[in-house]
């Protein structure tokens, strides 16, 4: 009798830590490698503007706010650092809202533009506005995939089995979502042709 309350509770203990066991922190670890993705693609980003602020200006020194606003907003969104192994729903905002800034910034830029042929023609503007938008794609994919590995992170903490063991053994709380509400894409500014 003794041994089959000892297998009873072997087997209900390798099946609670069995479930969730690696999961959980294997999870943990791709959100975390995902978001340092996104911040990397901003960086990226955030590395392009100074040389296209300098070649618009060079052509709109009459757009002086303009230019100054894009400054101001990179600046700000690069002194944004989040340690991803520390993500919280404040410090993810934060940060989101401040990239939020700067895309706003990037797109009235992009507005401004239209009103100087002479640098839509520059070959140096264009190849800058061509990394910027390829940029911007390699930002959306680095989002989604964050978005993705949260969910998988928030289900396996949530949801049963593997969250039983994660309230026995880990005591995750579910992770904060990038939101991305009131951020207008760069690709939301009108299209400019050359």
């Amino acid at each position: 009798m003794k041994h089959i309350h000892f297998l009873i509770l072997s087997v209900i203990l390798v099946t609670f830590t069995s479930c969730g066991w690696q999961s959980i922190p294997t999870a943990k670890n791709e959100v975390e490698a995902q978001f340092a993705k996104v911040q990397n693609q901003y960086k990226r980003r955030a590395d392009l503007i100074p040389n296209l602020v300098k070649v618009v200006k060079g052509y709109a020194e009459h757009e002086k706010e303009t230019l100054q606003a894009v400054v101001e907003a990179r600046a700000k969104a690069t002194s944004i650092n989040v340690d991803p192994s520390k993500l919280d729903a404040q410090s993810v905002k934060k940060f989101a809202d401040a990239q939020g800034q700067l895309s706003s910034a990037l797109s009235r830029l992009m507005v401004v533009v239209e009103k100087y042929p002479n640098l839509k023609a520059n070959q140096n503007f264009r190849d800058l506005q061509s990394q910027l938008e390829g940029t911007e794609n390699r930002i959306t994919v680095a989002r989604d995939r964050y978005i993705e590995a949260i969910k998988v992170f928030n289900n396996l903490v949530t949801v049963p089995p593997t969250s039983w063991t994660n309230s026995l053994m880990y005591h995750h709380e579910k992770m904060p979502q990038f939101e991305v509400k009131n951020i207008e894409k760069l690709e939301d500014a009108p299209e400019v042709n050359f």
